[in-house]
């Protein structure tokens, strides 16, 4: 790796270095997404372009491979977001079993839209999702990477309100 460049702490670095290990010396840019995993967490919760171009000098990447990975999925936010993030499945089989009514459920809940934070920055409604990977738990919520499956609006409030 090259010297340490600004914004990444020695932690982000070591687990940087950790996941680099994993691949052939030519392959870096496989350690890219855990890297900016790392970065994120570190960053309560979100990538900055400078923290993406400290990546991809510490990688030896040309920034636009970062930026890619960075703005290709969903799992990464490149602006501040509250600190429970909230994914509602939108696809087909969510669809079918209600996840429209779900989204309109939590939006009221929180009083906020999909894309926005609530004001004390506690929950992020994530903008649609595509497939979760749950079809046959539809409908379903991911909060914090945790999925919630075969959802009512009973259970949507039990899991919203406890959230710190």
């Amino acid at each position: 790796m090259s010297a340490q460049p600004a914004g990444l702490s020695a932690h982000v670095r070591e687990e940087i270095d950790r996941w680099v290990a994993k691949f052939p010396a030519d392959r870096k840019r496989s350690a890219v997404l855990s890297a900016l995993h790392a970065v994120q967490h570190e960053n309560n919760g979100y990538l900055t372009p400078p923290l993406m171009d400290a990546v991809a000098e510490y990688l030896g990447l040309p920034p636009i491979q970062v930026y890619e990975v960075a703005t290709f999925y969903s799992m990464f936010e490149p602006r501040p977001v509250g600190r429970h993030h909230i994914s509602v499945c939108t696809n087909i089989s969510c669809m079918l079993r209600g996840s429209q009514s779900v989204v309109e459920h939590v939006e009221r809940k929180l009083g906020i839209k999909t894309g926005e934070s609530t004001p004390d920055g506690r929950i992020y409604l994530k903008r649609e999702e595509e497939c979760l990977a749950a079809c046959t738990g539809a409908p379903m919520m991911m909060v914090d990477h945790v999925f919630h499956e075969n959802l009512t609006a009973e259970r949507i409030d039990q899991i919203l309100d406890e959230l710190q």
